[in-house]
This record gives structure tokens, sequence and C-alpha cells, in this order.
């Protein structure tokens, strides 16, 4: 591919696949510590709730005003400024010992994922626009580290749980690490700017385009959150598998996401985007309700494999169709991802409150309604795409 051949696109590349990796561990480790971290502090539901909104609140943030900020600090100094919040992070949470610093640290975990999703997704856009496998090679980076996370973290805690305070020194060096690749990196600060030719700044908001990418991605991320942020905890208090193997499910639903990213990119070239996109809604919606509605450990791993293989390629997807757009206007990336942002923010609140009241399965369980929803969504966008010779 020609984007390897050039030392400067390589060094791009290479560097946003590895921040991407460390990127999925700090994703996951916000569910995976979660259970831990309620234990060793005594929280409740609903404060748990909040943590992991925080952290989408964070996400919901930095997404927007890493990719405004970069237009005057430039891009490179925006991103080294919110990556650093990656390191303060966990070094909260590994010396902290009050909830206020769960709070600024969960705050924190936000800042640093959403500025290098806009930052990554927005350098591979601008050197592969509309290619569903590069991106897709970028967001199986994402899955590769979201799977290793939960398998050294029960690795660690099969002796002792409280050697979970280890996995969060491991997660300051990945912080430290994904600064220094930062730094290190070429940068393209032409990226933000203002294209002649632009009809208007804002112009996208009247693009049927964004605005069903952006709902497709705002109920994507209801789900992705919900389910992230709280599935270990809801197999570890239900009891429906034993504690150990609620840990690994969540390495089972990333290495399915893996797999089923590898096979979107591969599919890509010969299957339309649209075509496939279709199939993942629909098996999203039809895996969750597995998932939700056996009791036993067989089909509760069918559904956790089925859900994460048919979400796999949803966001990429919809990322590479939006890519145009995004290249049309310099501002669009930034507030497609802030506002898809707020179902992430959203969600898990939502959850952690019906929890507090009716109990653990009943929040989960209201993540059906979403699924569906997003899955109406997605055939209206692949409908629009189809309709417009875009698909």
């Amino acid at each position: 591919m020609e984007l390897w051949k050039n030392k400067t696109t390589r060094k791009q590349m290479t560097s946003s696949y590895i921040v991407f990796l460390i990127n999925g561990m700090l994703a996951l480790s916000i569910g995976s510590l979660l259970p831990f971290i309620r234990d060793a502090r005594g929280l409740e539901y609903a404060f748990c709730g909040m943590l992991v909104s925080l952290h989408s609140v964070g996400n919901f943030l930095s997404s927007f005003f890493a990719g405004t900020l970069a237009v005057t600090l430039g891009r490179k100094k925006s991103i080294l400024l919110f990556n650093a919040f990656f390191a303060i992070a966990y070094l909260l949470i590994v010396l902290g010992g009050n909830n206020v610093c769960l709070v600024l640290a969960f705050l924190m975990t936000g800042l640093a994922r959403g500025a290098t999703s806009n930052f990554c997704n927005a350098t591979i856009n601008s050197l592969a626009p509309g290619k569903v496998a590069v991106v897709n090679g970028l967001h199986a980076m994402f899955s590769v580290g979201a799977f290793l996370f939960p398998i050294l973290l029960t690795l660690l805690t099969a002796a002792n749980v409280d050697n979970w305070i280890y996995m969060g020194v491991f997660m300051l060096v990945m912080g430290i690490l994904s600064w220094l690749l930062y730094a290190t990196m070429p940068v393209d600060e032409s990226i933000v700017k203002k294209k002649e030719g632009d009809q208007g700044t804002y112009a996208f908001f009247k693009e049927p385009m964004f605005i069903l990418c952006t709902a497709s991605l705002f109920f994507y991320l209801c789900v992705e959150q919900g389910v992230i942020g709280w599935m270990v905890t809801y197999f570890k208090d239900t009891g429906l598998i034993s504690e150990s193997l609620s840990q690994i499910t969540a390495s089972v639903l990333w290495i399915m996401i893996l797999a089923g990213r590898l096979t979107t990119a591969a599919l890509s070239g010969k299957v339309k985007k649209g075509t496939l996109l279709r199939i993942m809604g629909v098996g999203l919606v039809l895996f969750f309700i597995v998932l939700m509605t056996t009791k036993t450990t067989f089909w509760i791993v069918v559904g956790i494999m089925g859900f994460g293989y048919s979400m796999a390629g949803i966001y990429p997807t919809v990322v590479s169709f939006a890519g145009h757009i995004n290249q049309k206007y310099p501002m669009c990336w930034s507030f497609m991802l802030t506002m898809a942002s707020m179902g992430s923010i959203l969600m898990p609140s939502i959850i952690g409150k019906i929890a507090e009241v009716a109990g653990i399965f009943y929040g989960m369980s209201s993540i059906v309604a979403v699924v569906i929803i997003d899955m109406v969504l997605i055939l209206c966008l692949t409908g629009y795409m189809r309709k417009n010779g875009l698909e």
C-alpha cells in the first residue's frame, strides 16, 4: 500500500495504530477496574454510574475542544495537552484515597481518550479518506488493547484481588508511553486549516449524511459504553457466571470485535459497505437479546460473541461513510464526534439509576431499546447512501 512506502506517512500510521491500541486498554480499564474499585471503596451503583458517565463527559469535552483548540494551538500541542491527562488520571487512581480523586481521575481518562480518538481518526481519514480497510485497521488495534486489558487484570488478580492496583500502575506507564509517541510523531498541521471552496464552516449541519451518521454513532456509543462500563459488574452481581469468568467476558467481547473488524476490512473491497452495515445492525439487536434473555453459560458466551462480532465494524464503517463530508468541512468531525459522544455520557448513568432502583438486570435490559433504535438509524443511513450512489 502506498501509505506505507512514504517514511512520514508510515510513521504517522504506525504511531496512530500503537496509540490506538493503548487507547483500547484505557477504554476497557474503566469497566474492568470498576468492580474492584467499588468493592475497595464501598461505592454505590449510582456513584459508579456517575464515574462511568464522567469518563464519557471527558470524552465528550475533549472530542470537541481537542479539535477546536487544534485550530489555535496546533494539532500537536493540543494532543500533547490532552493526552497528559491519561497518566495524571491513573496517578490519582493509584495514590488518591477519596472519591474526589476518583471523580477527577475518571473525567481525565475521558479527556485523554476522546482527544486520542479525535486525533487518530482525523489523521487516518486524511491519509486514506473513505477507505474502510484502513479505518478498520485502526479500530482493530483498539480492539487488541481492549481484549488484552481484562486478561492481564484477571491473571494479576487471580491470587489476590487487591493486586488490581498494579494494573493502575501499568496504565500509568502506558499513559506516559502514549504521550512520548505523540511527542515524536510527525503531525500534519494543515488538516485543521479551512480549505478554499468550503460552503461555510458550519454548513454540514444541513447535510442529511451528517445528521444520519451522527445519530447512528450517538446510539451506537450508548450501546458500547453501556455494555463496556457495566457488563463485568452485571455478570458479577447477578451471579450468572463466576467472578473470574465475568472478567474474561470482556476479553471475549473484544476478541470478537477484533475478528469482526478484520472481517469487515477484508470484505470491504468485495461487499458494499451499506450491506455490511445493515447485517451488523440486525445482528447487534438479535445477539443482545440472546445475551439478556439467557441464563446458561453457553448461551451467554454465544450472545457475547455474536454481539461483539456484530458491533465490530459499525463505528469505523459509519466513520468511513462520513470521510468525504469530514474532508469537505474541517470542523465537521469535531462536532460529529462531540454530539455522538453524548450517548456514551447518558447511557451509563441511566443504567446506574435504573440498577439502583430496580436492580442491575433491568439496568442492562434498558439497552435493548437503544440497539433497536440504532438498527433503524443504520437502515435509514444505508438507504440514503444507496439512493445517492454513495454506498
